[in-house]
């Protein structure tokens, strides 16, 4: 799906955006540690190979959601996602980035992440 956000429409998608992107870190987590303690010592107080398997599904799920609405995920650890938007006629992605509480940062679509800056 392409889909351009006006400011308006992003920040008003944050609300959403915000509770499945504390869901995944919660879950990511989840499985780093479930993974991790899988290798180590062979089982988990955090389950096996039947939860490793459901918190992956349930990752991309996540992923799918932020796509089927036009966003564009960029990383996941720490979860970066963009929104395909224009400022004064110039093409941006409006930028989330992990730990951000509102959305207020955006980059030219040229210059990625490393071109990031605050809303002017």
């Amino acid at each position: 799906m392409d889909r351009t956000f006006t400011v308006e429409e992003a920040r008003a998608m944050m609300p959403a955006v915000m509770e499945r992107a504390d869901a995944f870190v919660r879950m990511r987590g989840d499985l780093a540690e479930l993974a991790q303690d899988l290798r180590d010592r062979g089982e988990s107080e955090r389950g096996g190979l039947a939860e490793v398997k459901a918190l992956e599904a349930r990752l991309g799920e996540i992923l799918g959601w932020f796509v089927a609405h036009g966003l564009e995920v960029k990383g996941v650890a720490p979860l970066l996602v963009d929104f395909p938007s224009a400022l004064d006629g110039v093409s941006v992605r409006l930028c989330w980035l992990e730990g951000d509480r509102e959305l207020g940062w955006y980059h030219r679509d040229e210059l990625g992440f490393a071109g990031r800056r605050p809303f002017p």
